[in-house]
């Protein structure tokens, strides 16, 4: 891989190299599911605004949410058209088989890691008790993205810091657009 940068290039060969083995070759592929369009965090975020008033849960689930569509709208939307980067098993097809079915689309931001971090660091705004696990399952979903060969690690750390960017700013959007909507409506 000389034509990547010696970040990208040396995470991955130590990944591919190390990191393989029967119990890895099958968990990684069911963690990076967890992350398939965003799925197990927009059901998260549904959750607690369906049954979270009680618990005061139900802003979580709608900052969870509206964090994880502004990553979507900027990364893969917007960012993955510009900059149309090619996904490390296209460009090194002498890789070998891939352990999971090929993704479609451009490589960069990783919208995994980017729907990941946006929900969990939106959870440990909110309330640090479930943040730090959070932010454990959005790191194992964002490795195993390189583990798979269908994300450079700086796609990863983009998309991570894209969502948490993006919690950060819903995070701080949020009450006042609330706010602002009781001020007007009453409600």
């Amino acid at each position: 891989m000389p034509e990547l940068n010696v970040f990208d290039q040396t995470v991955m060969s130590f990944i591919q190299t190390h990191c393989h083995n029967a119990f890895t070759n099958r968990i990684f592929p069911v963690i990076t599911y967890l992350g398939e369009g965003g799925g197990f965090w927009i059901v998260l975020g549904l959750l607690l605004v369906i049954f979270g008033k009680r618990s005061g849960w139900r802003a979580t689930g709608w900052v969870v949410l509206l964090a994880m569509l502004a990553g979507l709208l900027i990364g893969e939307v917007t960012l993955k058209n510009i900059i149309c980067r090619p996904r490390p098993f296209q460009k090194f097809p002498s890789y070998g088989e891939l352990l999971i079915p090929p993704p479609s689309g451009w490589s960069f931001p990783s919208g995994h890691s980017c729907s990941s971090f946006a929900a969990a660091v939106v959870i440990l705004r909110r309330d640090k008790r479930f943040g730090a696990g959070a932010l454990t399952l959005a790191a194992f979903i964002a490795f195993s993205r390189v583990f798979l060969f269908v994300h450079y690690p700086t796609d990863v750390l983009a998309g991570a810091a894209l969502g948490a960017l993006c919690a950060w700013g819903v995070c701080w959007a949020y009450p006042r657009a609330a706010g602002w909507w009781k001020e007007r409506t009453g409600r």
